[in-house]
């Protein structure tokens, strides 16, 4: 692993960074130990798997190019990468296929199912903000690690701080313990966000929604994820609110998808927690007629705004513009004042956690 990211570093694909260097023992404590030859015999057991790693920081400070590498790394062994809402998505629809089987405890084929042949699991931006998921990671992951199942991911928290002042938290504590007991926590301190670098100087607010700003966005969408991207889907409250297009952090949508459904808070404070980066396509110019549709987008961009997501969108007119008349417009003074709040180049840098 440290020549991998070494020989990045001389092809000048990567700029060196000492937090990114002081995490590789820990990627190359984990590829040693499963590369190692498994010895057994009547006499000796196979050795016990390595602990894992739980790599948090703040965002864009490249947790996740590093997993990619190191999964790289691993040519030859069954390895599954995957982000935690997407793997969560996959555990949900699971639960209910082995439901309907009549299965009395679903959670066990389920465990039993995704760890058969595999070695290492990688999750991508671990998140826990549903009490459903909050219910099942638990005895999923006990599962995982009972099957010998090593577990490496990435978070923007310390695991203390999973689920923080969630709905009956105490069930979630135990969780808590069973990943630092069987996972290395390591912090990733880097004063820089490698993300928000792509778009340091870039224009990231579109007026009019024309095919210019549609060309605009198509290519940050390529340089932020590659082209790369599958819907999302958040489990909210019992309900599922899918995003059309999701990749590392990175999401994608028109403001009739976000906006011209019957969303809510919980729901915009799911999709805020869940990204990092936002780009929101064709916003119209709002009034009487969409005065729905207009409430969400308010809804939508206070949770943006909490969050300190990185938004990059295209509109009909420029933020003061783009509701002149009709109840609400003198509300939604304050919405246009953080539209231009957002556009800054360092925003999403400031109190980024």
């Amino acid at each position: 692993m440290p020549q991998i990211y070494a020989a990045h570093v001389n092809q000048g694909d990567l700029h060196a960074d000492p937090a990114q260097e002081a995490a590789l023992p820990e990627f190359e404590r984990i590829r040693a130990e499963l590369h190692r030859p498994a010895r057994t015999s009547l006499f000796r057991r196979t050795p016990k798997p390595p602990k894992g790693l739980y790599l948090w920081g703040g965002v864009g400070r490249g947790k996740s190019m590093l997993m990619d590498m190191f999964v790289e790394s691993l040519e030859g062994l069954p390895v599954r990468r995957v982000h935690f809402h997407a793997f969560m998505q996959d555990v949900h629809t699971a639960l209910h296929q082995a439901r309907a089987r009549g299965e009395a405890d679903a959670i066990t084929p389920v465990a039993k199912g995704m760890a058969k042949g595999l070695r290492l699991l990688a999750l991508d931006e671990m998140q826990i903000t549903d009490i459903t998921d909050a219910m099942i990671v638990g005895r999923l992951f006990e599962a995982l690690f009972a099957a010998g199942v090593v577990v490496v991911t990435t978070g923007n928290r310390h695991p203390e701080d999973l689920y923080k002042d969630g709905l009956n938290r105490q069930i979630f504590l135990p969780f808590i313990d069973l990943l630092k007991d069987r996972m290395v926590v390591h912090e990733l301190v880097s004063p820089r966000d490698y993300r928000q670098g792509l778009l340091e100087g870039s224009q990231v607010y579109f007026s009019p929604a024309d095919a210019s700003a549609r060309a605009e966005i198509e290519r940050i969408w390529q340089d932020l994820t590659g082209g790369e991207g599958a819907p999302l889907t958040l489990h909210v409250k019992g309900r599922e609110v899918e995003v059309p297009a999701f990749c590392n952090g990175v999401a994608r949508a028109s403001f009739h998808e976000l906006c011209g459904r019957m969303l809510g808070a919980a729901d915009y404070l799911a999709i805020a927690d869940a990204v990092r980066v936002l780009l929101l396509e064709d916003i119209p110019c709002l009034g009487r007629s969409n005065f729905n549709e207009a409430k969400r987008f308010v809804t939508l961009i206070d949770a943006l705004y909490e969050a300190r997501v990185r938004l990059v969108c295209s509109a009909a007119a420029p933020p003061e513009m783009l509701y002149l008349e009709g109840e609400g417009s003198f509300e939604f003074e304050r919405t246009a004042s953080r539209l231009r709040e957002m556009q800054a180049e360092d925003w999403g840098l400031r109190d980024a956690s």
